[in-house]
């Protein structure tokens, strides 16, 4: 337990993770938010982050995430002991032993640093899902089990209660392996949390997605916990969108370009790179009020946007409220600096930093 400069008494003893979507501002290539990345995962890394993850969607002009894989061999490369890992790959697109091969490939080259989360939505409209695969076959709802088991048996991650296919089994993703990456199921469902308590297996959930739903899958999850090879016990962790500054309403100004992203993500406007700060708030004043007002309670864009104090208090109290074993900050501003700053005012805040997770 620590106490926040407002004296509210916290407890910031968990890890804190960070997960990124390499988020593309309005001027900007895709080479330069990827350096934007690259420099976050560094300054997590030197901050005592738990993990860092990327993300993967596909045709969005403002993310430039599109291959985890990829993006992680270059993070790993460029930091030195944080976890890497996928926030998630999405299952739906590729078939199961590309998914193996590739994380084993990382593992073997980042030995007990890689991250395997693994998502059911396929990031993308149904067009360019089908693309991905080259076939609409396992791209159902039904068809995620039991190709996320095969998955996990090519990469020689033992599970207990569902066997995998007889091609699974004659399969290894890489010729001598030593290791394993550490396996993760995500989620924003009921669904993804019933699946990962049954399989025992750790459990992401994307609160920064506000579905509302959040203790009821943390619920769900432990309800359907079952021991497992991997785990003992429940491990959960739960995503939040964060972004501070010095102010409330200078933090409120950073966390408009957020705002106008989830606003065309969600009532299907055109979709562009992310704007800056004076030109969101532009486009959120030509809003009418109450209208927005309605639609930012439901879908907030930032979730979290305040002082680093304030910050700290409600990070810890969306902790307490999920028993959340860690937490997962992300954000999207049209600066990477404001993204950066984030971090190392959560830091400066938060002993838990570099606690293993339990």
């Amino acid at each position: 337990m620590t106490t926040a400069r407002s004296g509210v008494a916290v407890d910031v003893t968990i890890p804190l993770s960070v997960l990124d979507t390499a988020p593309l501002s309005a001027g900007q290539t895709s080479a330069d938010a990827l350096a934007a990345t690259t420099r976050l995962a560094r300054a997590a890394d030197a901050l005592g982050f738990r993990r860092f993850w990327v993300a993967e969607h596909h045709a969005m002009p403002m993310v430039a995430s599109t291959s985890p894989g990829v993006l992680l061999a270059h993070l790993a490369a460029a930091t030195r002991s944080i976890r890497v890992g996928s926030g998630g790959v999405m299952l739906p697109n590729h078939p199961a032993l590309v998914v193996a091969e590739q994380f084993a490939m990382l593992e073997a080259l980042h030995p007990g640093r890689v991250d395997l989360g693994i998502g059911r939505a396929p990031g993308a409209d149904p067009a360019t899902a089908a693309a991905l695969r080259r076939t609409v076959d396992g791209l159902g709802a039904d068809d995620f089990p039991a190709e996320l088991v095969d998955v996990l048996a090519m990469l020689g991650v033992p599970l207990g209660p569902v066997a995998p296919s007889a091609a699974a089994r004659r399969l290894t993703a890489t010729p001598v392996a030593t290791s394993s990456p550490e396996p993760w199921l995500l989620g924003s469902s009921l669904f993804s949390a019933q699946l990962a308590g049954e399989l025992g297996l750790p459990y992401s959930y994307a609160h920064h997605f506000a579905t509302g739903r959040t203790a009821q899958a943390a619920q769900t999850y432990r309800d359907a916990f079952r021991p497992s090879p991997l785990l003992d016990a429940p491990r959960l962790m739960v995503s939040v969108s964060v972004l501070v500054a010095d102010t409330e309403e200078e933090a409120q100004h950073l966390a408009g370009p957020s705002r106008v992203m989830t606003l065309a993500l969600r009532t299907g406007r055109p979709l562009a790179p992310v704007v800056a700060p004076d030109e969101a708030a532009r486009i959120l004043a030509g809003l009418d009020p109450r209208a927005a007002e309605e639609f930012f309670a439901q879908s907030p864009g930032t979730q979290v946007a305040t002082t680093p104090d304030r910050a700290v208090e409600e990070l810890a109290a969306l902790a307490t409220r999920t028993g959340a074993d860690e937490l997962m900050v992300t954000g999207t501003a049209y600066d990477v600096a404001d993204r950066e700053r984030t971090l190392t005012e959560l830091a400066a805040r938060w002993p838990g930093l570099g606690t293993p997770a339990a």
